[in-house]
């Protein structure tokens, strides 16, 4: 059922490549616990967005990609969705993929609320993919990319390859980690940035909804 006065407003916002066999049926499937959680009846029910001028929750047929720009009233509860969708979806990604998940403190007040309260405000990026290799690559890709443009400030392009390389590093080792006991495909490599954002959970300052 709909959340009234609900702590937070949640916003999911992603592209997902699928696979080219996937059907409707398995999307919705997937997708359960987020339309499940706004209290719809089914995909095509919950897929709409709190907001108006938010595309929603999306299956672009012609090149296979869900895409999300969809927002929901929630509490903390809502991780555990979140964790459930990344499940299903990792089952039928084509590619490894970044889904950023911001939480607003609804209760904050900025501008007349006490100077000594702290807003609640949360950032989470999550990652799916078809095994843990491609999820890899999408995080090395990300934090390349964040770490040459913060250098970029300081440094030229072409100063960077060591910074580069010692990435990759580190996520060689961690893959190297990892295949000791799974096989899971092919080793991250560098491929080059492949969009913004960071691993992790940030609290604090609040990050502008995307819209497409």
């Amino acid at each position: 059922m709909p959340r009234y006065n609900a702590p937070f407003e949640i916003h999911v916002h992603g592209d997902v490549p699928l696979r080219s066999d996937v059907s409707f049926e398995q999307i919705q499937e997937a997708l359960r616990p987020l339309w499940k959680y706004a209290g719809a009846k089914s995909l095509a029910d919950g897929a709409t967005s709190t907001y108006e001028e938010e595309p929603g929750i999306r299956f672009e047929q012609k090149d296979h990609t869900l895409q999300i720009c969809w927002t929901v009233p929630g509490d903390e509860d809502f991780r555990q969705a979140l964790d459930e969708m990344c499940m299903g979806l990792n089952e039928l990604s084509e590619r490894g993929a970044a889904i950023e998940v911001t939480f607003y403190d609804t209760d904050f007040d900025e501008e007349e609320g006490d100077p000594d309260e702290e807003s609640r405000d949360d950032f989470l990026m999550l990652f799916v993919g078809p095994n843990p290799a491609a999820i890899m690559q999408v995080q090395r890709d990300l934090l390349v990319e964040d770490v040459v443009n913060l250098m970029e400030r300081h440094f030229d392009g072409a100063e960077l390859g060591g910074v580069v390389a010692e990435i990759d590093r580190l996520f060689s080792d961690r893959f190297d980690a990892l295949v000791n006991s799974l096989e899971i495909g092919k080793r991250p490599r560098g491929a080059g940035g492949a969009g913004g954002g960071s691993g992790g959970s940030h609290g604090g300052g609040r990050r502008p909804r995307h819209l497409h």
